[in-house]
């Protein structure tokens, strides 16, 4: 590996600096034929980085992981995890190495981590190699998550390393540059505290909160936090039809951010048992199961921070489960919130309209349905009523919303729209297009990141991206790329 001339980043490597003993030096494996595939041009200016540098020889290099830039200190990240439940006390980056962390012209301390890039310590049998497929993938939806505005890691370049790796077949290898606010996770927590290590515990604590939560005054503080920005986080994903796949204690980030995505895939017709993962044989983390989901990685967090909150443990398990029980309050209330938006409501509506609906919805599409419902506010007739095969409860149900809106119909349903998407991430083109791409054709992929940057804005000629998928098309399963 060589050191690039450039500067192409300015790193500041706090976590390598503070929390020795949760990380491995480690150095990316050498790619034999880099090419850059894609580059996230708005979100390099974000860092303060140059993407014609980036495109340059040095900058694909550091991209892929053959190039070590100035400053960077790699590492793969230690951490544990509960994976379907089941706890595995050592985990980590298999095939990921933290490059080092920058601060974005907005003054945001972020992680620049390279996914794909060879074995690790922590690799468990893995090859340590990703493919074009699952990484772009990634790109995909972490951008569609950040235009619909829930928070999330993103991507900033996809290489292809130029050998064939071995999955089912022998597909182009690739390797993702991606940002994150961090890469802590719940998983972090339960490999510190495993490690029976009361001071590095301490610090890992104190280093979360001053990174995540400065606001926080204690470590039950922090928790409340966390807690807090789980709530609001699984209610942005539900209110999309967003399904992670994999919601593992060690996929859970400290921040509130959404991370790792997998086998992940948005909603077409609602349905709460929806499960895309082809590993999740259980559904476990089906639609409707992820906001009780996140409260169980949350209590597991609650766990190694245990002894921080009070050193008597029973009043430490007391006061962390108070905090605990406040999610379930916190999620309905930011749902609630959210789903009032999506419908156009004032702040004292009838409660009841928002369940109601949700019994009205299985096999409609979601994403479509609301989009209908404030067009019905433009004009003569309504298109969400076609979406129902027997409209007559719907109908009953759209008197009373109608007479709960309180402001003009053309204004609500501009507001309406603000917060509904008409694009979304539709499983039928995300598959086309990473097929496309497998295959040598990066445009349909480009083209569909370009649309998904602004999912509310309804433009002429983009019609096919917002139809739901064929009916040819499914059972949708997805993978974990591995």
């Amino acid at each position: 590996m060589s050191v690039a001339a450039p500067a192409l980043f300015a790193f500041d490597n706090s976590f390598v600096r503070e929390l020795e003993g949760l990380y491995v030096p480690w150095q990316a494996a050498e790619a034999p034929a880099p090419r850059l595939l894609a580059l996230n041009d708005d979100l390099a200016a974000e860092l303060g980085a140059d993407p014609e540098a980036l495109r340059a020889d040095d900058g694909v290099g550091v991209l892929v992981g053959n190039t070590l830039p100035a400053g960077a200190e790699p590492v793969a990240q230690a951490y544990a995890g509960h994976q379907f439940g089941g706890y595995s006390p050592r985990l980590g980056d298999g095939r990921a190495l933290l490059l080092g962390e920058l601060v974005d012209t907005r003054g945001q301390r972020r992680d620049l981590h390279l996914k794909g890039s060879g074995r690790t310590p922590f690799a468990r049998g893995g090859d340590g190699k990703a493919v074009v497929g699952p990484m772009l993938r990634e790109y995909v939806i972490g951008e569609a998550m950040h235009a619909l505005g829930i928070p999330t890691s993103r991507a900033l370049a996809v290489v292809v390393t130029g050998e064939r790796v071995a999955r089912e077949t022998f597909e182009p290898g690739a390797v993702l540059a991606r940002v994150a606010a961090s890469h802590l996770r719940v998983g972090t927590f339960q490999y510190a505290a495993a490690l029976r290590d009361p001071d590095l515990l301490r610090r890992l604590a104190d280093y979360a909160i001053a990174r995540h939560h400065p606001e926080a005054t204690d470590v039950l503080d922090f928790y409340d936090g966390v807690v807090a920005a789980q709530a609001e986080l699984i209610a942005r994903w539900m209110l999309v039809g967003f399904i992670h796949g994999v919601m593992n204690t060690d996929n859970m980030a400290i921040s509130g951010e959404t991370i790792d995505y997998g086998p992940c895939a948005f909603m077409d017709a609602y349905d709460v048992d929806t499960v895309f993962s082809s590993i999740d044989h259980m559904g476990r983390y089906a639609y409707g199961n992820q906001p009780a989901i996140a409260q169980w990685n949350l209590a597991r967090l609650a766990e190694p921070l245990l002894p921080l909150v009070d050193a008597d443990t029973p009043t430490a398990v007391e006061q962390a489960t108070a905090v605990l029980n406040t999610f379930p309050e916190r999620y309905r209330r930011a749902f609630a919130d959210g789903m009032r938006a999506k419908l156009g409501l004032p702040a004292d509506h009838d409660a009841a309209l928002l369940g109601d609906l949700v019994e009205l919805l299985p096999g409609v599409d979601h994403t479509t349905f609301f989009r209908a419902l404030a067009e019905s506010l433009r004009r003569d007739g309504d298109p969400a009523r076609a979406l129902f095969d027997d409209p007559s409860a719907y109908d009953a149900w759209r008197e009373r919303w109608h007479a709960a809106l309180r402001t003009d119909a053309h204004e609500t349903a501009a507001a309406m729209d603000r917060v509904n998407p008409l694009y979304i991430p539709r499983n039928h083109l995300v598959e086309e297009a990473l097929a496309a791409a497998t295959a040598g054709d990066i445009e349909p992929f480009e083209r569909l990141v370009d649309v998904l940057k602004r999912p509310f804005d309804e433009r002429p000629g983009l019609e096919v991206y917002a139809e739901p998928a064929p009916a040819t098309f499914g059972p949708y399963r997805t993978f974990c790329g591995t």
